[in-house]
């Protein structure tokens, strides 16, 4: 099929977050090639339209990047993955579908948003003058449901720094990798370990002291990898998911305790859970530990289905860092999308039901962008639909094909229905 066919050629054009420009020069090309006029914010959001749309189809065109930097698509009992990296379903599939639109020259506008995985900055920046009364937004992840509402989040930073001392007898690397990962929103009640509190467990207690320490992959994603480098007044030995090994060298250390003791009272996961959306209210992922020549820094992702459950519980672990010696800062704050049905909504539910038969009303425990849209164009309707993907933002990312097709069956009927 066409939009696979596009998917995968998608994934060889790299589009990291912060990394997209050749993706942005590709669709800015494929779009004036098919007669539709392109504009480029200073954000680098790109809007293609044609005629007077009434219709906005709405993506992002970055993407998280974790494992193996060339993506190697292969397909198993029905399902794409990608060999040792992120595939990038999240968000290309949807790229690729408003390119087969594109080929059929619908009277469209596409708003493809920029850096949306590491804080939605580029819908954060929007100022475009758009036609549309409607948007479709296609970065929702489970088929058959309609999306009207999503989490707020923002990302807390807590920095210190620690003054050196002498070492101690043993100096080991002790490090947990190969973790299961995954997205630190929809995943994060689904009981997958996070390797920074693992590897922290384990050192809490212990008599050392820490020469280097480093963990997480990306803001967003539940840690797969930590790793430490410490000296020890007694033998340490691998145990459970830690793997230590003895070192020869020796290196400067630096006074840690405080540093280790906030890592293992942070509350990581969730805090309390929405019984009326059944889905998590408000949760933090720890996300990144850096700790190097006695600098340290600890980025974490908080989210909540209110603004004032977010309010609250930034508060709460900025105040905990700071209990803990630590400043603490609060970066990309986006809020969150009450959930509404309106006629648009409903056009999209009925949609969804005459092509899988059934089809349901949900919130999501994720930032879509549709929240901080809505704010800048309050005339606009909002929904978000897309084909099923589990784990996105780990290396076990993998997209159920026949939902593609049958996504993309709704989208057309939307599509001929707001016409």
């Amino acid at each position: 099929e066409k939009i696979i066919e596009y998917f995968i050629s998608l994934t060889k054009i790299p589009h990291c977050s912060q990394e997209a420009e050749r993706l942005l020069e590709f669709l800015e090309t494929f779009a004036k090639e098919r007669g539709y006029s392109v504009q480029i914010d200073e954000t680098k959001n790109i809007l293609i339209k044609k005629g007077k749309p009434k219709l906005s189809i709405q993506a992002h065109y970055d993407m998280v990047c974790i494992g193996e930097a060339n993506i190697e698509t292969y397909i198993e009992d029905g399902w794409m993955y990608a060999k040792d990296s992120s595939l990038g379903a999240d968000n290309g599939i949807a790229i690729a579908m408003m390119m087969v639109l594109m080929d059929r020259g619908e009277e469209l506008e596409f708003l493809f948003t920029s850096d949306e995985e590491i804080g939605l900055v580029g819908a954060s920046a929007l100022e475009f003058e758009l036609d549309s009364g409607h948007m479709l937004n296609l970065d929702f992840e489970d088929e058959a449901e309609v999306c009207i509402g999503c989490a707020g989040g923002a990302d807390l930073v807590a920095f210190e720094t620690f003054e050196e001392c002498e070492a101690l007898d043993y100096f080991y690397r002790v490090s947990v990798t190969g973790l299961a990962g995954g997205h630190s929103g929809v995943d994060i009640d689904k009981g997958i370990p996070n390797a920074i509190k693992v590897l922290a467990n384990y050192l809490k207690e212990k008599n050392l002291l820490l020469s280097s320490f480093e963990g997480g992959e990306r803001r967003n994603s539940i840690p797969a990898n930590a790793y430490a480098i410490v000296s020890s007044k007694d033998k340490l030995n691998s145990s459970g998911m830690v793997e230590v090994i003895a070192l020869d060298n020796r290196y400067r250390v630096y006074q840690s305790e405080e540093f280790l003791n906030l890592l293992n009272i942070f509350e990581d996961g969730v805090e309390n859970f929405n019984q009326e959306l059944n889905i998590p209210d408000t949760s933090i992922n720890l996300a990144i530990v850096s700790f190097e020549e006695g600098d340290a820094i600890i980025e974490s992702s908080a989210r909540a289905m209110s603004d004032e459950g977010l309010k609250a519980i930034c508060k709460k672990n900025q105040n905990l860092a700071i209990a803990n010696a630590f400043k603490v800062g609060e970066e990309f704050k986006y809020p969150a999308w009450r959930p509404e049905k309106n006629e648009f909504t409903k056009i999209v539910n009925s949609s969804m039901t005459k092509v899988f038969g059934r089809s349901e009303y949900k919130a999501i425990h994720a930032g879509l962008e549709c929240g901080v849209i809505s704010e800048k164009y309050p005339n606009i309707k909002f929904a978000s639909i897309g084909p099923t993907i589990i784990y996105p933002h780990s290396t076990r990312e993998k997209m159920k094909l026949d939902s593609v097709g049958k996504i993309f069956e709704v989208v057309e009927e939307i599509v001929n229905r707001i016409k």
